[in-house]
C-alpha cells in the first residue's frame, strides 16, 4: 500500500534531530547533577528521561519568551516602554526557574528533587551550555 501523502509533508511531521540531541544531553546533565549535587535527586533513569523531556519543553518556551522580551526591549521607543519591558524580562528570568521547580514538583512529587532556586539555576545554565556545546560539536543548529 502506497502513501498518498507527499514526502515533504511526511518529513515536516518528523521530530527535528536537534530536539532529540537536546533531550539526550539533558538526561546526561541531569544524571550527572543527581550524582554530584546532593540537593538534586532523580530516582531512576526512566524518571530522569521524563524530566529531561519536561525540561526540554519548558526551556524551549522560556527561551522563546526571553527572545521575544529582548526583541521588544530593543524596539522600545520611550523610556516608559523600556522600563516596563526590562521589568518583564527581569520577572521572566527568575520566574522561569520557579516554574521549573513547581512543575517538576507537581509532575514527579516523590521521584525528583531539583533542590532550590540556586541549584535549579545552576542546572539550567549547565543544560543550556551543554546543549550549545553538543550542537556546536555536531553542527546540528
Amino acid at each position: 500500500m502506497t502513501s498518498t501523502v507527499a514526502p515533504d509533508v511526511r518529513r515536516a511531521h518528523r521530530l527535528d534531530p536537534a530536539h532529540v540531541v537536546d533531550v539526550f544531553v539533558y538526561v546526561i546533565v541531569l544524571n550527572l547533577a543527581a550524582q554530584l549535587v546532593p540537593q538534586v535527586i532523580a530516582e531512576s533513569f526512566a524518571v530522569s528521561l521524563a524530566v529531561a523531556v519536561v525540561l526540554k519543553l519548558v526551556l524551549e518556551v522560556v527561551l522563546r519568551a526571553k527572545k521575544a522580551a529582548i526583541a521588544r526591549l530593543r524596539s522600545a521607543t520611550t523610556g516608559a516602554q523600556r522600563v516596563v519591558r526590562a521589568l518583564t524580562l527581569g520577572v521572566l528570568l527568575p520566574g522561569s526557574k520557579i516554574v521549573v521547580l513547581e512543575l517538576i514538583g507537581f509532575l514527579f512529587p516523590e521521584q525528583v528533587s531539583l533542590g532550590g532556586f540556586w541549584s535549579v539555576t545552576g542546572l539550567i545554565v549547565a543544560l543550556l551550555l551543554a546543549r550549545r556545546a553538543v550542537r556546536w560539536l555536531l553542527r546540528v543548529d
